[in-house]
């Protein structure tokens, strides 16, 4: 009758030991499924900031403009008159300042295997003038050299400043646009896919622009 009463009482902790530990089995299983099993292949969104982070700076678009500009400079009291024109190539270049992408710049819709990036406004440098290729055509029987560099110095800066406007027409920002979104889409495609998101697709925006 002794061994009938000590039965239940060792059983009675065992089976309490045994549903704690299934509680905590389901729990930790839980955890590795919503851990590994959700996302196997990493966080595309952890991937590709780490991705743009390598750069800090990306050029996606270059501008190549021939500004044609004019100074003219009075003489002798106003009695004489001297003009010189002037063709000056210049460059422009538009990129993208990776620095300002955070996490809040990307999205990842797991149903669809598809990122959407949004992009920062692109920046424009300052024109790059090649002088040494200018072409200029002076007008006037005799231009002193201080004259001659005043125009030359005129003419410069009005050649940056018809470049910088030039290069902000809507014709040029969109294509430098678009090249932005091909170049950050070829970016972030390739390490995605050798992560083993073969099938993801990315869609590159600038930040206001619908989808």
């Amino acid at each position: 009758m002794v061994a009938e009463h000590l039965t239940p009482d060792r059983t009675r902790p065992q089976g309490v030991f045994w549903l704690a530990f299934g509680v905590l089995l389901a729990f930790a299983g839980q955890q590795l499924w919503q851990r590994y099993h959700a996302d196997p292949l990493g966080d595309p969104v952890a991937m590709s900031l780490a991705a743009v982070e390598r750069h800090d700076r990306l050029t996606v678009f270059s501008a190549q403009l021939s500004p044609v500009v004019s100074a003219d400079q009075t003489m002798l009291m106003g009695a004489l008159k001297v003009q010189q024109v002037a063709v000056i190539p210049a460059r422009v270049d538009y990129s993208l300042d990776l620095a300002k992408l955070d996490k809040r710049s990307f999205g990842w819709e797991a149903d669809k295997h598809r990122l959407t990036v949004s992009l920062p406004p692109l920046d424009l440098s300052r024109p790059n003038l090649d002088e040494g290729h200018a072409q200029y055509l002076r007008e006037g029987m005799w231009i002193p050299r201080d004259v001659q560099a005043k125009l030359t110095q005129n003419n410069t800066l009005l050649a940056e400043r018809q470049a910088s406007e030039a290069a902000a027409n809507p014709v040029l920002m969109g294509l430098a646009r678009a090249a932005a979104k091909q170049a950050m889409q070829q970016n972030l495609a390739a390490p995605l896919k050798a992560a083993g998101y073969k099938d993801a697709t990315v869609v590159v925006r600038f930040t206001g622009e619908k989808l």
